[in-house]
């Protein structure tokens, strides 16, 4: 049984618009999600504290939790829109699982590779014994307790595949080690896809014996059981080196689940876009262009070839672009989250806007 939601009365038809996504079918109108910030003085948010150090804030469960609920209770979810919030210890806590220490930033973290040569590939190894998974349990359980009839916790931000190869080796070395040494590089990954399974299961199966959807830090939120494979590393390598060494290791990923939708990192990861296309057990894209590559509206016909390879999209837009998405790409099978949005009226605006969509585009 899922988890209703206290504040969100028609939770379930959120969830079901949203399941249906990933076959790329229209329930009413296209999934659309618009989230709007709604000040509530009667909800503060916690205080920041005095603590040590960075690691010591982004480690701190209990504020972490406060926070996450402040930021539900201060949000109004229109739309299909669901409140969610996962525990986040930074983008590599999955090569922590295997010896990796990570260092803590401002908004971001990064791991310290423990690979310098691969005579000592026997030491990189799987362990829940260790301060990360522990401390990724912790934070889970605190979300859990905060958000009981408020909101979905989700997993956190797992990079198995290649990006963890890349932070056990450095990226530039794993580049070269391509040519160099391509059989250790295929052997680890093969170790690395069948730990990520039983990883994944775990936290999943916490969550689900707790009456969750299944979501994480891309905000969909499903009766599916899902996630966002992905391979920044990719940006790097050429096709033939994806396809030979990393794509099967992906589609493994994807079989684990229900449902997949793949986090395109940026232009340098463009050539790998026919072949994510033409494996069938992924369900959607999320591009993402980055800083400095315009805005959404200037990758339509990137959409479109998206869409009529028959996959769906997740779409970030602003406000101002909604019209000429309208004009040029299909609703069906399309994921909106759509920004500067000021009130409940101009939401309001928005959806009557969108259930006016046709296939094929106006």
């Amino acid at each position: 049984m899922l988890m209703p939601l206290d504040h969100i009365p028609d939770w379930e038809q959120r969830l079901a618009r949203q399941d249906a996504f990933w076959e790329r079918e229209v329930l009413g109108r296209p999934v659309t999600c618009i989230q709007i910030p709604a000040p509530n003085p009667a909800y503060p948010w916690p205080q920041e504290k005095a603590w040590p150090t960075l690691r010591d804030r982004w480690w701190d469960s209990e504020w972490v939790a406060d926070r996450a609920l402040a930021g539900v209770m201060n949000t109004e979810y229109l739309g299909d829109a669901l409140p969610v919030a996962w525990p986040n210890l930074g983008p590599e806590i999955f090569s922590c699982f295997f010896g990796c220490e990570m260092e803590y930033g401002e908004s971001t973290s990064w791991s310290i590779p423990i690979l310098e040569d691969w005579s000592q590939v026997g030491s990189v190894r799987f362990s829940s014994d260790n301060a990360y998974w522990r401390k990724l349990e912790e934070m889970t359980d605190a979300l859990l307790a905060a958000g009981r009839g408020k909101f979905y916790v989700g997993l956190t931000d797992f990079h198995p595949g290649g990006d963890a190869l890349a932070a056990f080796r450095d990226p530039l070395r794993l580049n070269m080690d391509m040519i160099e040494h391509p059989a250790q590089v295929r052997a680890l990954l093969d170790y690395v896809t069948e730990v990520y399974g039983e990883v994944f299961d775990h936290f999943y199966n916490r969550l689900r014996a707790a009456g969750q959807a299944c979501t994480t830090w891309l905000s969909i939120v499903s009766t599916r059981k899902w996630y966002v494979p992905s391979n920044d590393f990719s940006c790097m390598i050429s096709k033939r080196h994806f396809d030979e060494i990393f794509l099967p290791g992906l589609v493994t990923e994807c079989r684990h689940l229900e449902a997949a939708i793949y986090h395109l990192d940026g232009p340098g990861a463009l050539h790998h876009l026919d072949s994510l296309l033409e494996t069938p057990e992924i369900n959607a894209i999320q591009w993402v262009y980055g800083e400095g590559h315009g805005r959404a509206s200037d990758w339509i016909p990137l959409y479109r070839r998206i869409q009529a390879a028959g996959k769906g999209l997740y779409l970030g837009l602003g406000l101002d672009e909604v019209d000429l998405f309208m004009e040029n790409l299909a609703p069906e099978g399309l994921w909106l989250s759509i920004s500067g949005v000021r009130d409940r009226e101009q939401a309001q605006a928005v959806l009557r806007r969108v259930e006016t969509w046709r296939a094929g585009g106006r």
